[in-house]
């Protein structure tokens, strides 16, 4: 089942290599190192021509990646292709069915906060990760040009029902190992309480502090009315002594 969905860019030229070459082999980047290493056998891919901006096939993953230096790929402009993975072909379409990007694009979640008419520079790079959903949706376009509607439509119903169930079985697997490890799964259910109370004092703390508390922060407030321990107490003015009035007698001390 596949773990990643990817859409590889590539000149016309390198994809006609790849086509020559039975869809048995592919050549990524030398800067994307990261993200091919994340390439896993089953995983899904869908081929993108920068040059005449259309989808032309998809493939899944048989091998992961290995350096092998040089290949039959010719330079995308500095860039060489030194890592290569191993591949088979699912959807191949003739060249009179490639699928203008261009038509399909706004339909995608993966340009949604790109500007409608600057869609094409979000697939600049040699390798993206897409969605399950969006894989489909251009697998199934790719599917009804080159089958027909309803067998498309049955074909893609197959793979979401497959994708679901792998879904449910590893959701099961760990509720399985949370069962047989209870220790470890305690342990981890009371760090995250422990977590919780502890978020929760802190807001209630900042919550409830005193205006003069806050005041007290700020760069204008006095320096010297800081208690240790970090809080400010209240400014309390001296009171003034009273002056006596020239009219008031005077009370003699005997």
């Amino acid at each position: 089942m596949p773990h990643n969905f990817w859409m590889i860019n590539c000149s016309e030229r390198n994809f006609d290599i790849t086509r020559d070459l039975g869809f048995m082999q592919q050549g990524l980047k030398a800067e994307y190192r990261r993200k091919v290493q994340r390439v896993e056998p089953g995983d899904r891919i869908i081929y993108y021509v920068n040059g005449a901006r259309t989808f032309t096939a998809t493939a899944t993953v048989t091998k992961g990646y290995e350096e092998v230096g040089t290949g039959p790929w010719v330079k995308e402009g500095r860039a060489s292709l030194p890592w290569r993975i191993g591949i088979k072909p699912d959807i191949v379409l003739d060249r009179k069915q490639y699928i203008n990007a261009g038509l399909i694009a706004y339909r995608l979640e993966y340009l949604r906060k790109w500007p409608p008419e600057d869609w094409y520079l979000a697939f600049q790079g040699n390798l993206h990760l897409l969605s399950k959903g969006d894989f489909f949706l251009l697998e199934s376009e790719m599917l009804k040009l080159r089958d027909g509607r309803e067998t498309a439509i049955r074909q893609i119903d197959a793979e979401l029902a497959a994708e679901e169930e792998r879904v449910r079985a590893l959701r099961e697997r760990r509720r399985r190992t949370s069962e047989r490890n209870p220790d470890r799964a305690s342990d981890q259910s009371h760090d995250a309480r422990t977590s919780e109370v502890s978020s929760r004092q802190s807001d209630e703390s900042q919550a409830g502090s005193s205006p003069i508390e806050s005041d007290a922060e700020s760069p204008s407030a006095p320096a010297g009315n800081t208690r240790a321990g970090g809080r400010n107490r209240r400014h309390q003015p001296r009171p003034r002594k009273r002056r006596a009035s020239a009219n008031e007698p005077k009370h003699d001390a005997n």
